[in-house]
């Protein structure tokens, strides 16, 4: 017999805003969401404010029973969850489960990912897909298993990328894409309408993953084709932030995040790669080593992100700036 919506028990896990969407889908659908699982609260920022999940404030202003364990393996943890009786444990953007917990309910467990697996598999799916230079991606809903993000896939759904989306972009693209394919997947599964499809059974030439990016990933090289270096800073822009350094005459080095820029066709300059060009006013253009950047929006170390004519007030660029990275 086909349980209804609200009597189809759901325990959510999930901790950042891309989850949130998600589970207001959920919410709205009127599914059962039984309890919700997130990290625990954890001091940031510099005064070590004790900062609360975007999931955490969502179970609290809709009065969902939060758990925040610190170890899943916990037999106080693993029996909670035993206890709740849950049809369905779905996992978007959270940690890896271990078998005691994403064994319990009688429907398995399912993960929604932000790519089309196989591809990209990892924490950092939007990210990579970027700066590879992808035309398209998209969501992935499987059933987790032993192994990160292999699991057997129910559904998925396909986007396109633009030559303008940036991390931030793609991210909001996704989250609401994916929120609909979990839904999609959820009342599938509710109605025993579902086919999985193993991973290894999908042909793929170039498997491509999707590791932690950390800051030592961010530096730009410059000496790369301009294409290439265009998709980097979109690729971790706002979040970590690609990053450089200008180097100017008699000052100390200036520590650079760029977040927004474009390829200018239209100066043909010979290309060495970090060198600067601007008019200290409206433009401030770095090379690769086959073509321009225009640098549209960016931060110094301590500021606030800007414009270029934001930077300017301040900052001033020599004849013999460029740019270089330590780390390259």
């Amino acid at each position: 017999m086909i349980k209804d919506k609200n009597q189809f028990r759901i325990v959510f896990m999930g901790t950042p805003e891309f989850a949130l969407t998600s589970l207001q889908y959920l919410i709205d659908s009127q599914y059962n969401v039984v309890a919700i699982v997130t990290v625990p609260d954890k001091p940031a920022g510099r005064g070590l404010k004790i900062i609360e999940s975007p999931i955490k404030k969502y179970a609290k202003e809709n009065n969902i029973e939060c758990l925040q364990p610190e170890k899943l393996k916990a037999d106080d943890f693993v029996q909670t969850l035993t206890n709740l009786s849950a049809d369905l444990f779905v996992v978007v953007a959270f940690r890896m489960l271990p078998e005691t917990v994403w064994s319990i309910p009688k429907y398995g467990t399912i993960n929604l990912h932000a790519s089309l697996l196989p591809q990209y598999r990892g924490a950092a799916p939007i990210n990579h897909a970027i700066i590879n230079g992808e035309k398209i991606t998209g969501v992935t809903t499987f059933f987790i298993n032993k192994e990160i993000d292999k699991g057997n896939i129910i559904d998925f759904e396909k986007i396109e990328i633009t030559e303008t989306d940036d991390a931030e972009t793609l991210h909001d693209k996704l989250a609401i894409t994916g929120a609909a394919l979990l839904l999609k997947t959820i009342d599938n599964i509710r109605n025993g309408n579902i086919t999985e499809l193993k991973q290894d059974n999908i042909i793929t030439k170039d498997l491509k993953i999707a590791p932690k990016i950390h800051k030592t990933d961010c530096a730009i090289d410059f000496n790369k084709d301009i294409n290439v270096v265009y998709n980097f800073i979109r690729g971790l822009s706002p979040y970590p932030g690609a990053y450089s350094n200008i180097y100017r005459e008699n000052k100390e080095p200036l520590f650079i995040k760029i977040y927004k820029t474009k390829i200018n066709n239209n100066y043909s300059g010979e290309c060495i790669p970090g060198n600067i060009i601007s008019d200290n006013k409206s433009f401030l253009y770095i090379s690769s080593k086959n073509g321009w950047l225009e640098i549209l929006e960016l931060q110094i170390a301590s500021k606030k992100k800007m414009n270029i004519k934001e930077f300017f007030n301040g900052n001033k660029i020599d004849e013999n700036s460029y740019c270089f990275n330590l780390e390259i």
